[in-house]
C-alpha cells in the first residue's frame, strides 16, 4: 500500500508541480482587468520559478527533520492554498503572492517526491525519472491546455484544481500508510550536505535576481545573453564539486534543466494552429509516446544496469543533441505525428541521463544536483529569452513575427546542442579519476560502508554498501519593442566514516503564443492580424513570457 500510493503520487503530484513554471497569463491577455498594469501583473505571475528554485534546497535540508511523507502533505496544502487564493487575486499584489506561495509548493514536492522513492522499490525511483522528464516536457502544453474558450484570466492561477485535490488525498493516504508501518526511516542529508545544499540557493538566488531585473530595467538581447550564459557557467562550476559519481549527475542535471523545458516550450508555441501546425489536440499523442517510453527507458537502466555505467549518461544527453539536431529539421510541422521523434529522443534521452548518473549518487548529491538543475531552468529561459529577443529585434509585420519566432527556435536548438556537447565533455573529464580525494565519496558514490559483522546500512544512512545495488530524478523588453522575452547522509556506527557522499557541498519562462494557442489567424491585414496576436510580456518567472 505504501509503494502503491507513493507510485499514484509521483504520477500525479510531479507533472502538476512542474507545470507551475510557465509564465502563461499572456496568453489571456485580452480578458485581464483594464484598470491594472497589466505588464506588470505578467511579470509577477512570473514569480513562481524563482520561488520553486529558492524552494528545493532548503526543502532538501529540510528533509533531516521533516519526514518526506509528512512534507509532501504540507507542501500539496500549500499548493492548493494557491488555487484557492488565486480565486481571489484582483491585484498585483494578490497574483504575485499566489504565484509565489504555489512555487514554494511546488519545489517541496518535487524534492519530497525524489526522497519519498529513495529507498523504496526499485522502480519506484525510475518511475520518479521518468515522471520528472516528460513533466519538463510537457509543461508548457500541460500550462496552455486549460485557457481554451476560458471566460477568467484567473485560469492561470488555478489551472488544475481538481488534480491538486487528488494529489492531497493520495498524500493523506500515503502518510496514513507511512505511520501505520511504523514509520519507515527516509533518508536526508547530513550536515556537511546540508552545506552543499544552502551553497547551491546562492546561484539560484542570483538568476532570480537577474532575471527580474532584465524583465523591469529594459535589458537588450546581447547582455541578456551574456548574462545567461554566465549564469549557466556559474552553475556548471558549481556542478564540480565532489567526487565523480555526484559531479556526473550533477552535469546531467544542469543539461537537462537549461536544455529540456526550454526547448519543449518553444516548440509546443511553434506548433500552435494559428502558426499552421496542429495544435495542442494534435500534439498529445506524440507527447503520450515520448512520456511512455521516457518512463520504460528509465525502469530498464534501472533494472538492467543497477552499478553506476560511465556510459548510459553521456548517451542518453547524446540522444538529447540528436532530438534538438532533429528540432531544426521537422519543426514546424503541420503533422503532429511527426514530432514524436524530436518530444521522444528529448524526453528518453532525459530520462537514461539521469537514471544513470543517480544509480551512483546518494540522497544529498541528488538533491544537491535537483536544485541545480531547477535554476538551470530559468537560466535556460533566459537565454532562450535573449535570442527571441535578438530574432524579433524590428519585426514590422505578422508573417515577420512568425520566422522570427521559428529562426528564434532553430537558432536556440543549435546552442542547446552545442552546450549538452560540452557538458559531455567536461563531465567526462571531470569524472575520469578513480581515485578518492579528501572530502569524496567512493566510485560507487557512497559513503564507505559502515562497520560490522554485515556490513548493512546503519540506521538513517542513506548509503548502502558498495557491493548492494540500491534498491529500489525574462525577460526584458527590448528598447523600442512591445514584446516580451520568454515565459521562461553520514553512515552512523563506522568508525571513521567518509566526508559525504558526492555532492558539492525563470521569470520562468513561459514561452508567449505568438499567436491564439487555439485559434488559427483568419485573412486580414498584417496591422489587424498582429494585434491578434497576445501581448507578448516578461515575468520574473520567465522574467518575460517567450
Amino acid at each position: 500500500m505504501l509503494e502503491t500510493s507513493l507510485g499514484l503520487l509521483v504520477v500525479v503530484a510531479l507533472p502538476l508541480a512542474i507545470v507551475t513554471i510557465p509564465n502563461t497569463l499572456s496568453v489571456v491577455a485580452k480578458l485581464l482587468p483594464g484598470d491594472i498594469d497589466q505588464v506588470g501583473l505578467m511579470r509577477t505571475h512570473g514569480l513562481a520559478l524563482p520561488a520553486m528554485m529558492l524552494t528545493v534546497p532548503f526543502a532538501a535540508v529540510a528533509l533531516r527533520r521533516v519526514p518526506a511523507a509528512q512534507l509532501l502533505v504540507g507542501a500539496l496544502a500549500l499548493v492548493a492554498l494557491s488555487d484557492v487564493a488565486g480565486g481571489y487575486a484582483a491585484s498585483e499584489l494578490m497574483v504575485g503572492a499566489a504565484r509565489v506561495l504555489r512555487g514554494i509548493g511546488s519545489g517541496a514536492v518535487v524534492v519530497a517526491t525524489l526522497a519519498a522513492v529513495w529507498d523504496r522499490a526499485t522502480a519506484l525511483r525510475a518511475l520518479w525519472v521518468g515522471m520528472f522528464s516528460l513533466s519538463l516536457l510537457t509543461a508548457q502544453a500541460l500550462a496552455l491546455w486549460p485557457l481554451d474558450d476560458v471566460s477568467s484570466w484567473k485560469v492561470t492561477l488555478q489551472p488544475y484544481p481538481l488534480v491538486t485535490g487528488v494529489a492531497l488525498m493520495l498524500a493523506a493516504i500515503h502518510l496514513i500508510a507511512w505511520m501505520a508501518l511504523g514509520r519507515p526511516a527516509e533518508p536526508g542529508p547530513d550536515l556537511r550536505q546540508r552545506g552543499r545544499l544552502l551553497l547551491s540557493a546562492m546561484p539560484a538566488a542570483a538568476i532570480a535576481a537577474a532575471a527580474i531585473s532584465t524583465a523591469t530595467e529594459g535589458w537588450r538581447a546581447i547582455p541578456v545573453m551574456l548574462l545567461a550564459g554566465l549564469a549557466i557557467a556559474g552553475l556548471l562550476v558549481l556542478a564540480g564539486f565532489g567526487a565523480a559519481p555526484g559531479r556526473t549527475q550533477a552535469y546531467s542535471m544542469v543539461a537537462v534543466g537549461v536544455v529540456l523545458l526550454p526547448s519543449a516550450a518553444q516548440v509546443t508555441m511553434v506548433e500552435m494552429g494559428g502558426l499552421g501546425g496542429p495544435g495542442l489536440r494534435g500534439l498529445w499523442v506524440p507527447y503520450t509516446v515520448a512520456g511512455v517510453l521516457a518512463v520504460a527507458a528509465s525502469v530498464a537502466v534501472r533494472l538492467l544496469a543497477p552499478a553506476p555505467g560511465r556510459w548510459l549518461a553521456p548517451l542518453g544527453l547524446l540522444a538529447m543533441v540528436v532530438g534538438l539536431c532533429s528540432v531544426r529539421l521537422v519543426v514546424p510541422s503541420a503533422d503532429g505525428l511527426v514530432l514524436m521523434l524530436p518530444f521522444t529522443l528529448l524526453a528518453v534521452g532525459a530520462a537514461v541521463a539521469l537514471t544513470s548518473a543517480l544509480q551512483g549518487a546518494g540522497i544529498g548529491a541528488a538533491a544537491f544536483g535537483l536544485s541545480l538543475g531547477v535554476a538551470g531552468v530559468l537560466a535556460g529561459f533566459l537565454l532562450g529569452t535573449g535570442v527571441q529577443m535578438a530574432m524579433l529585434d524590428g519585426v514590422t509585420s505578422a508573417q515577420e513575427l512568425v520566422d522570427g519566432f521559428v529562426g528564434a527556435l532553430h537558432l536556440w536548438a543549435l546552442i542547446g546542442g552545442f552546450l549538452v556537447v560540452a557538458v559531455i565533455v567536461l563531465a567526462s573529464v571531470m569524472t575520469r579519476g578513480p581515485g578518492k580525494t579528501a572530502g569524496a565519496m567512493d566510485d560507487d558514490g557512497s559513503d564507505a560502508p559502515p562497520s560490522g559483522p554485515s556490513g548493512t546500512r546503519a540506521a538513517g544512512s542513506d548509503t548502502l554498501p558498495s557491493d548492494i545495488p540500491p534498491s529500489g530524478p525574462s525577460g526584458t523588453r527590448a528598447a523600442g519593442s512591445d514584446t516580451l522575452p520568454s515565459d521562461v547522509l553520514l553512515v552512523r556506527g563506522a568508525p571513521d566514516p567518509g566526508p559525504d557522499d558526492d555532492e558539492p557541498t525563470g521569470v520562468v519562462p513561459c514561452v508567449v503564443a505568438p499567436v491564439s494557442a487555439f485559434d488559427s489567424i483568419k485573412p486580414k491585414g498584417e496591422e489587424e492580424a498582429a494585434s491578434a496576436m497576445p501581448a507578448q510580456a516578461h515575468s520574473p518567472e520567465d522574467t518575460t513570457s517567450a
